[in-house]
């Protein structure tokens, strides 16, 4: 009983600490003591003690997914760089026209997450367009890290074809592609990305309704005017990535990514380097981000760690892993609370699917179904406050707090795909 109440302890604190700004890399491995030190496990002796247990989660995770996201950084900050993300964006923004400024920050963001931009690169790249935007259309800024988001880590992350870590994950335990039940994903998709953008709407109209505006600073970032290219030079290299990922999954499974993000940074240094503003400093920013990105994970995914060890935790994935009826059920909540204990949808795959996969594979759930359940499960809870996108989105990007502006992405990244993995267990069993 102890080690379970640390266990819910630990992770309340944590989401507490994080709301309040504390720094991931102090606030996960110190709510992860609480959790360690109420369930009896040492923290300095044996082998498996709670420095041990921490820093092979931390660095277990580093070690998997360290070149998707150096190569997901460059490619972003290539784009941004060379004007190429610009570019896009202005050519998006000039069909739709600025006073649709939500909905162009939410295409281009889905363009560059589905095209292979990392999704912590994406909000980088996109900002300061957004900022533009918004101000232009005189929208209250605190809505820009929920806007970011739900073109980012909702309906493109966890969809058929994605090349985002958290489509691949599962292809290493379930012997899938990242096509994986992509009729029912397509379907999952399209209500995700109309209902989501109607109640993002909403939500501004109403702050707009009662009088909030858009509040200009000093440390906004300037858009410097500059030869743009085509954007068509954009376009090829998501494109590059898209094929290279498609024709090499089969043969390469997780490494086809790497291959082919690196495919896009080569075609987009070939087509655009004479647009490159400054290649030496789009090379040290991209790979602080890439840094700073699996850092804030991979410290969220040790405090998961900490806690997969507990005994707390196996109970409850015993539990959740024999909840009867339809066993997508079972294993979309064993997925989403482990994403949530872990604050990290990609973290908390790879903590779930070795425990629930073989699981649900013996009890003769298709592969493919199982895949894109746990894909869009996992995009759910682990969107709560101390998410390290959510964190580094609201804090180090777009320097908002979480108190202003963590409900509305709250809303978008936690409840749409709450109801859109939903959807598809009820299309998987209808067809």
């Amino acid at each position: 009983m102890l080690s379970l109440f640390g266990l819910i302890g630990g992770l309340a604190l944590l989401i507490i600490l994080t709301i309040r700004g504390m720094n991931l890399f102090i606030a996960a491995p110190l709510c992860a003591l609480i959790v360690a030190l109420t369930s009896g496990l040492p923290v300095f002796l044996g082998d498996s003690n709670f420095v041990t247990t921490y820093m092979q989660g931390f660095t277990g995770f580093i070690a998997s997914w360290f070149f998707m996201f150096l190569l997901g950084a460059l490619f972003g900050k290539f784009m941004e760089d060379t004007g190429a993300a610009d570019s896009v964006a202005r050519w998006i923004i000039n069909k739709l026209g600025y006073q649709q400024a939500v909905l162009a920050v939410v295409i281009a963001c889905a363009i560059l997450t589905y095209g292979g931009v990392s999704v912590f690169i994406v909000a980088f790249s996109v900002y300061p367009m957004a900022i533009s935007l918004f101000k232009d259309a005189n929208l209250p800024r605190r809505f820009i890290p929920a806007t970011l988001a739900f073109g980012s880590v909702t309906f493109t992350m966890t969809s058929a074809g994605s090349p985002e870590i958290q489509n691949w994950i599962p292809i290493k335990y379930l012997g899938t592609s990242p096509f994986a039940g992509w009729e029912v994903s397509l379907v999952v998709a399209i209500f995700m990305a109309t209902f989501g953008y109607w109640w993002l709407k909403r939500m501004i109209g109403k702050a707009v309704a009662e009088g909030e505006r858009f509040e200009a600073r000093d440390t906004d970032p300037k858009i410097p005017e500059r030869e743009y290219p085509h954007p068509v030079t954009g376009i090829i290299p998501l494109m590059v990535v898209l094929v290279l990922s498609f024709t090499l999954h089969e043969s390469l499974a997780q490494l086809a990514l790497i291959v082919a993000l690196g495919g896009g940074v080569l075609t987009l240094m070939a087509i655009n380097f004479k647009h490159f503003h400054n290649l030496p400093q789009a090379v040290n920013l991209g790979t602080t981000g890439a840094l700073l990105a699996i850092g804030n994970t991979a410290a969220v995914v040790g405090f998961g760690a900490i806690a997969k060890s507990t005994t707390a935790f196996q109970q409850t994935v015993e539990v959740m892993t024999q909840i009867p009826g339809n066993e997508l059920i079972g294993a979309a909540i064993a997925v989403s609370v482990i994403a949530g204990l872990t604050g990290s949808a990609s973290g908390g795959q790879a903590i779930a699917l070795p425990l629930v996969g073989p699981h649900y594979i013996d009890q003769g759930v298709d592969p493919e179904e199982l895949h894109r359940i746990v894909s869009i499960s996992s995009g759910a809870l682990d969107s709560l406050p101390h998410n390290g996108y959510v964190v580094t989105t609201i804090r180090a990007i777009c320097g908002e707090t979480h108190q202003a502006a963590y409900w509305p992405l709250a809303a978008l990244t936690v409840v749409i795909p709450m109801i859109g993995v939903i959807m598809a267990i009820a299309l998987f069993s209808v067809f």
